[in-house]
């Protein structure tokens, strides 16, 4: 069973791990970037909170998903499906983002993709389920193994923000794409969804906006 990252303790013991061993993130705790938790729940409304927070900012997607969780109280496959693209576009929603929706919705109904069982799977079978589906993508996939189902080692390189993060804390010329944080990142394991958290907090800190992580 792959760690999991679901409480304060499991944050507190991956943060002394992580500090232990690499001095610049024990530097970024140290001057105040302190992460939190932040968990989401698992199933189709968590999935849909990420779908939204793609390629938007976090004020944005806060928005758009409070008027989402209003449209749809009850998030479920079928009122999504029911739903007309007119009642999903009013709610802010772009094109890409309502078809990706209607996928996830066929997929669940159809049961490729069985949310409710994701959580038991190991994470690199859940990914490839998460995957699968039309406009899910790997940044989706590892922000809901992090968040949703608290796999301490999801690790999202796709992701600007911890970019960024990554090149303010250890000093870099310019921000490392996600093949090389994704190379960065493997000194983290087993911990690299602490360091994920650890960097979002100091990008929250230093930039003054709020990534992923922090929404």
């Amino acid at each position: 069973m792959d760690a999991r990252l679901d409480s304060e303790e499991r944050l507190r013991l991956g943060l002394a791990e992580l500090v232990a061993r690499d001095p610049a993130l024990a530097r970024a705790l140290a001057e105040g970037s302190v992460p939190r938790l932040r968990k989401r729940p698992e199933g189709l409304a968590g999935l849909a909170w990420i779908v939204v927070g793609q390629q938007v900012s976090v004020a944005s997607a806060a928005a758009i998903n409070a008027r989402l969780e209003a449209a749809f109280p009850e998030m479920s496959a079928q009122a999504l499906l029911a739903a007309s693209d007119e009642e999903m576009r009013a709610v802010g929603l772009s094109r890409p983002k309502v078809r990706t929706l209607r996928a996830i919705a066929e997929a669940v109904a159809s049961g490729a993709l069985p949310l409710a069982d994701l959580g038991a799977m190991p994470a690199d079978q859940a990914h490839a389920r998460l995957v699968s589906v039309h406009g899910i993508g790997p940044w989706t996939a590892d922000v809901y193994l992090l968040f949703c189902l608290g796999h301490a080692d999801a690790f999202a390189a796709g992701d600007l923000a911890l970019q960024e993060a990554a090149r303010l804390v250890y000093g870099l010329e310019t921000r490392p794409d996600a093949k090389a944080l994704n190379a960065m990142a493997e000194a983290w394991r087993p911990w690299r969804g602490v360091a994920a958290k650890l960097l979002w907090a100091h990008y929250r800190r230093v930039t003054g906006r709020a990534g992923t992580g922090e929404s």
